[in-house]
């Protein structure tokens, strides 16, 4: 599908943009309680991730028991790994937290949020034109409540 691709040649700008970039390998920002933040993806982000999930024959049933408050991503595994990373969301793919380094260690303060902003605004675009009577983008853990198998 065409607009798969489109999606997929962002990603892989925003992928590019922030080489280098790291975190310490905590996944905070996959526990929406902890963070208070949570990506909104588009109609055709939610297309991708639900295709991703499908091709791997569903979300698994939880081995341990969720902590309320930490609200974690259904994405993320038991083992604290993004079953569907190669799709992961716009949200995801540019979360910063506050342990975030850029390539030259300066931190926050460098990040190229024009082109972030700019990419952000493709993906939806490019969303609207794939599902035009969208609503809109919703927050991931009510778009994906219903994927568990």
């Amino acid at each position: 599908m065409a607009k798969l691709n489109e999606l997929r040649a962002l990603y892989s700008e925003v992928d590019a943009l922030l080489d280098g970039w790291s975190c310490e390998d905590s996944t905070d920002c996959c526990r929406f309680g902890v963070t208070g933040r949570e990506p909104y993806p588009t109609a055709i982000e939610l297309f991708e991730l639900e295709r991703a999930v499908r091709a791997r024959g569903g979300l698994p049933k939880r081995r341990t028991l969720p902590v309320a408050e930490e609200r974690r991503c259904a994405l993320l595994s038991d083992e604290g790994r993004c079953l569907v990373y190669a799709a992961r969301p716009f949200g995801c793919r540019t979360f910063f937290c506050e342990r975030a380094t850029e390539p030259t260690g300066k931190g926050l303060r460098a990040t190229p949020r024009n082109e972030i902003a700019r990419l952000g605004r493709a993906v939806a675009d490019l969303s609207s034109r794939f599902a035009p009577v969208d609503p809109g983008p919703r927050p991931l853990s009510r778009a994906t409540a219903s994927w568990r198998r």
